[in-house]
């Protein structure tokens, strides 16, 4: 940026920088996960000698710290390294997803789709799509933080916009608006999988559906959407300016691009192509070739968490990119036969491989962890302290929010979470004459908010491989310090909604109410 086209920073900007600053300070990831791991051993052997344990509400046994640092534990690690590496989840999800994301935008599909379809539309009108469609991906599972941020990259770059402000804004929709969604999804279905059986230890008859916080979530859907396009568009923007030499640089400029016969009958195909598949997999989600559907379980249901089609969703997504890749790129003649198609992907794959040398570190680290039980202890700890000091109302949501944020910065998984935490959250709001929707939604709201902040978030390697394409300079400060308004922002709004909900005792989702009746 020129000197006469600098700008005078707000504090707010200046406390950003200044915290990408310190952030970005810290040790290399790899190096940053393998020191933690050895700070749980240390850490796991200290507890274990103290006798520090807890009991789980869930089944009443008594948790207790795994020394690491014992023979036991030395001969887990060292037998468990490669299976902990080879088993660990992201990693195979976001190679899965590497085979079509690679072809989609190595073909050109990507780049011209969006010119295509958006290169006309004014900024907040794609900052609106990028929001909307990122917060509502949680019915997608985990898919949404792989897929989404470069195609968003890609989207805000067709209307002149800097990726990263669209990568990031992607990141902070699909992470911190992560449980508000306008269609039920796979997050609905593992929280109340917790919250029946919590809620059957005070009331044995208790039974609703997946949808007792529906209507709370649709409407922090569109109350989010509007958040998080004003914090873009008015604040966020201002700190990523590009210019159309930059622009030029990633192959975009912002002149209305004039599509090639060839281009054209590439998207003909392309279109017809995914077209079928979307019809196949309909009709392998409906019951039509027999009692129940292909990708249903054996209760008839898709959208459970044991249905093909939820274990499949990240295949799914990968599907619907490769296959108008691969023909879009055979109507412009860049594929001419299957060793052009391979070349591709095998490039795609190359590019990950310092994210598939991090995951080794960071599948040590995680499992350390999780064997070792300090996270659970935590969190147990946590729940009691806050029901010993005897808060009520707002101030209890509150604490209840700040607590699972805090917990999130420790455990990811959601469904872990409240396996730990809906045993106590849940019978406590209960025998405060709170309904078992309302405990679940304050849980909810808490455990989406921190997602992105903390450093062991668990697509932070992948979202800096992604980021780095466009910026070396890149680091885990720099990813937190653009979450932190995301984060700040939706807090506001979403405990402002509560506290309205609250008030007016509003239904929550059919069946979901806020005080037991």
């Amino acid at each position: 940026m020129s000197e006469n086209t600098k700008v005078k920073k707000s504090g707010f900007d200046k406390f950003l920088d200044a915290v990408e600053r310190i952030g970005n300070k810290l040790p290399d990831p790899i190096t940053m996960f393998l020191g933690l791991a050895v700070i749980v051993m240390v850490l796991s052997a200290v507890l274990s000698a103290l006798g520090v344990s807890a009991v789980n509400p869930a089944d009443g046994a008594t948790v207790e710290i795994f020394n690491l640092m014992s023979v036991a534990g030395i001969q887990y690690l060292w037998s468990n390294v490669i299976t902990n590496f080879s088993g660990f989840a992201p990693l195979g999800m976001v190679l899965v997803a590497v085979v079509g994301s690679s072809l989609a935008e190595k073909s050109g599909f990507l780049v011209a789709f969006m010119e295509k379809s958006l290169g006309g539309a004014k900024g907040w009108i794609v900052t609106i799509a990028v929001v909307f469609l990122g917060i509502n991906l949680n019915i997608a599972g985990d898919a949404g933080n792989i897929i989404f941020p470069p195609l968003a990259a890609v989207l805000f770059m067709s209307v002149g916009r800097h990726p990263l402000l669209g990568m990031y804004t992607a990141i902070a929709a699909v992470a911190v608006g992560f449980c508000a969604n306008m269609i039920l999804g796979l997050s609905d279905a593992l929280a109340y999988g917790f919250t029946e059986p919590a809620a059957q230890m005070i009331d044995p008859a208790y039974q609703q559906s997946i949808a007792i916080n529906w209507y709370f979530l649709m409407v922090s859907c569109v109350i989010l959407t509007i958040t998080g396009t004003i914090l873009v568009e008015k604040v966020l923007v201002k700190r990523f300016p590009i210019s159309k030499e930059q622009l030029a640089q990633f192959d975009f400029g912002d002149e209305k691009r004039v599509f090639t016969p060839e281009e054209n009958k590439g998207f003909k195909m392309a279109g017809i192509a995914t077209l079928i598949l979307a019809i196949v997999v309909v009709l392998m989600s409906v019951p039509v070739f027999g009692p129940t559907a292909i990708l249903a379980d054996a209760a008839g249901s898709i959208t459970a968490s044991a249905s093909p089609f939820s274990k499949g969703i990240v295949f799914t997504v990968t599907l619907f990119l490769f296959v108008p890749g691969l023909f879009y790129g055979i109507g412009t003649g860049k594929y001419k036969n299957d060793k052009d198609v391979w070349k591709d992907i095998s490039a795609g794959f190359a590019e990950m491989g310092n994210y598939v040398f991090m995951c080794f570190f960071i599948s040590i680290f995680t499992n350390f962890f999780s064997v070792s039980k300090i996270g659970t202890i935590v969190a147990i700890k946590g729940a009691e302290f806050l029901e010993g000091i005897g808060l009520v109302g707002i101030p209890l949501c509150l604490g209840l929010i700040v607590l699972t944020g805090l917990i999130n910065l420790l455990i990811g998984s959601a469904s872990a979470k409240w396996a730990i935490l809906a045993p106590i959250f849940v019978p406590l709001m209960m025998l405060l004459g709170y309904d078992p929707a309302f405990a679940q939604i304050v849980y909810r709201i808490g455990d989406s908010l921190t997602n992105p902040l903390s450093p062991l978030y668990t697509y932070l390697p992948i979202v800096l491989s992604f980021a780095r394409k466009y910026d070396k300079n890149v680091g885990i400060g720099t990813i937190i310090a653009n979450m932190i308004p995301f984060s700040a922002s939706f807090a506001v709004v979403w405990i402002a909604q509560l506290i309205i909900w609250y008030t007016l005792n509003l239904p929550l989702g059919p069946g979901g109410v806020i005080f037991l009746q």
